[in-house]
């Protein structure tokens, strides 16, 4: 894994990266900088925490609904066979979703270190 030094909010973090996903990482911190800068110069929330917190919800938010429009937008699945292996109500979206979600809170606890806090 390779060490990244990237600034959020104006505070900077050493983050673990896999090989050749450096630009990914890149852009994930830009739009979490992004969010935080604008929860923060809206002038309404201080805490570091809270508008880290705003900013994942906010985050959170735009991934659910992207996907609740390209679901909507998709042609209707053909019926799943009874004798298919797995949880025939689980779709693959849903446990791809969490894989990822997964992913970024381990990697938010890497960033934010043993104690849990931003500051």
């Amino acid at each position: 894994m390779k060490q990244i030094e990237v600034q959020i909010l104006q505070q900077s973090y050493l983050l673990s990266c896999p090989e050749g996903h450096e630009s990914r990482l890149l852009e994930a911190v830009e739009r979490v900088d992004t969010a935080m800068t604008r929860i923060r110069d809206a002038g309404k929330v201080r805490s570091r925490e809270r508008i880290a917190v705003l900013a994942a919800l906010n985050l959170a938010f735009d991934i659910a609904d992207r996907d609740a429009t390209a679901l909507a937008a998709a042609p209707a699945p053909q019926a799943t066979p009874t004798h298919a292996s797995g949880p025939a109500s689980q779709p693959l979206e849903a446990s791809t979703d969490t894989q990822r979600l997964q992913s970024l809170v381990q990697r938010l606890d890497e960033a934010l270190g043993d104690d849990g806090r931003l500051l």
